[in-house]
C-alpha cells in the first residue's frame, strides 16, 4: 500500500501521533508483541478489515464501484470515520456550516474507502495481526499483508472498538499526512474547496467511476 496515510485531537494530537511511532518503532526493535486474542474486539475488528482487504485485493478484476461496494460497510463498521475527519480537518471544523460538515463526511467516506479499494487492487498475500499494545487509552493492532505493514490505532467508542488512525510502516500516520494537506485546501478556500478536492480524488482514484 502506498503512503496515503489515515484521533479526536482532544486525546491524540500531532505530537501523540510522534509519541505513537516512537513506542511503535521501540517495540518493534525489542521485539515486543502482544498476540491477539480471539475475544479481543479491537483485534477483530482488524481482523475483519484485513480479511476484506483481501478478498478487495483477489477482485481486483472486477469493476472499482463493485469492490467500493464491497469494503464500503467494512469500513462504516471498522472506522471513526467522523473522528478521524474532524482531526484531519482540526480546529476549522468548528467554523464549517453544518450542511457542509455533513457534505464532507459523505465524500470523505468515499475517498477513505476509494483509497483503500484503489491500493489493494491485486492480490498481496495473506493478512496477519503481527501484536498489539496498549498507548494510552488506546490500542495499537500491528498487521502485515503481504509485505506491507499497517497499524491501526483503535479506541473504544459506544459502538465498540473503531480505528482512529493508520499507520503505514509503524510510524506514517494517515491522520496527521490529511490534516497537512486539507490545511493548505481549507485555508485557500474553507470547507467548500476542501469538498471539490476530495471529489476529483475519488474521480481519480476509481478512474471515474465515482464522481
Amino acid at each position: 500500500m502506498s503512503a496515503r496515510p489515515f484521533l479526536e485531537s482532544d486525546a491524540l494530537d500531532r505530537r501523540a501521533l510522534l509519541r505513537l511511532a516512537l513506542l511503535g518503532g521501540l517495540a518493534a526493535s525489542a521485539g515486543f508483541a502482544i498476540p491477539a486474542r480471539a475475544a479481543d474486539a479491537a483485534a477483530e475488528s482488524v481482523q475483519r478489515l484485513g480479511s476484506s482487504l483481501v478478498q478487495v485485493a483477489q477482485s481486483g478484476g472486477s469493476p472499482f464501484s463493485e469492490r467500493f461496494a464491497q469494503l464500503a460497510p467494512v469500513v462504516d463498521q471498522t472506522f471513526d470515520l467522523q473522528a478521524i475527519l474532524r482531526t484531519s480537518v482540526g480546529p476549522r471544523w468548528d467554523t464549517i456550516s453544518p450542511a457542509e460538515q455533513d457534505q464532507l463526511m459523505r465524500v470523505f467516506r468515499q475517498y477513505t474507502v476509494a483509497s483503500f479499494v484503489a491500493n489493494f487492487d491485486r492480490p498481496k498475500g495473506a493478512f496477519q495481526i503481527t501484536g498489539q499494545r496498549d498507548v494510552g487509552g488506546s490500542k495499537v493492532v500491528d498487521s502485515t499483508i503481504g509485505d506491507t505493514r499497517l497499524s491501526f490505532v483503535m479506541r473504544q467508542t459506544g459502538a465498540g472498538w473503531r480505528v482512529v488512525d493508520v499507520l503505514a510502516d509503524g510510524t506514517i500516520s494517515r491522520v496527521a499526512t490529511q490534516r497537512s494537506d486539507f490545511h493548505s485546501t481549507l485555508s485557500q478556500g474553507g470547507g467548500q474547496a476542501l469538498v471539490a478536492t476530495l471529489q476529483r480524488k475519488v474521480s481519480d482514484l476509481s478512474g471515474g467511476s465515482l464522481a
